[in-house]
């Protein structure tokens, strides 16, 4: 028998909260990606109860001469400090490693609108991703950053995370949001390192 990542196809996760009040905020920009990017592959999120997700298979990357890339996109049907286990249980679902998830998610540590790919490292505080590293087992899994910048004065990051962006960064956020799927898709086609190249000097 061949080995399983031989077959591989890559699991892109957005993460955020669920209901129409979070929709907008700064903590659901991993679900607003996930969205631009289903919304290119023209297809929709269909409920998933085994994972208790909502998600979609599709190609990615077509290209002429490029069949592109076999994707299961997801998001939790639950809240962000629970995203683990729909995670893990999409994963085990399709039978997918960690080493080919891509997960979409918001960063305080990074400005207003900065894009960082990278594999592994730490949650920096984040809920989703202690979640997820702590359902998964291990680290070993791909980042997709988006930069929100810190909360003003002494505002608390709780209560920022939850809010929704300012009428300049909604102005930005269409162009940034496909410069984000743009970096997952470059993650399919030609590999962490050279997205990470292609990203980090724009």
């Amino acid at each position: 028998m061949k080995n399983r990542q031989e077959y591989a196809m890559y699991t892109v996760f957005g993460l955020g909260n669920p209901g129409s009040q979070y929709a907008h905020t700064r903590h659901n920009i991993g679900q607003m990606v996930i969205a631009e990017i289903v919304h290119r592959a023209g297809t929709t999120l269909s409920a998933h109860k085994a994972s208790n997700t909502h998600a979609a298979s599709m190609r990615l990357g077509l290209a002429p001469g490029n069949p592109g890339m076999q994707v299961i996109a997801g998001i939790s049907n639950g809240y962000m400090n629970t995203s683990g286990g729909p995670v893990s249980a999409l994963l085990n679902y399709f039978g997918q490693i960690p080493e080919n998830l891509i997960v979409i998610h918001d960063d305080l540590d990074l400005p207003f609108g900065e894009l960082k790919l990278k594999r592994g490292g730490g949650e920096g505080g984040h809920n989703g991703l202690k979640s997820i590293t702590k359902s998964l087992g291990t680290k070993d899994y791909i980042r997709m950053r988006f930069g929100i910048g810190r909360p003003p004065g002494r505002m608390d990051p709780a209560d920022f995370v939850l809010g929704k962006f300012n009428a300049q960064e909604q102005k930005e956020l269409p162009l940034l949001i496909s410069e984000t799927a743009d970096a997952v898709e470059a993650v399919l086609t030609s590999g962490l390192e050279k997205a990470q190249m292609r990203l980090h000097t724009k």
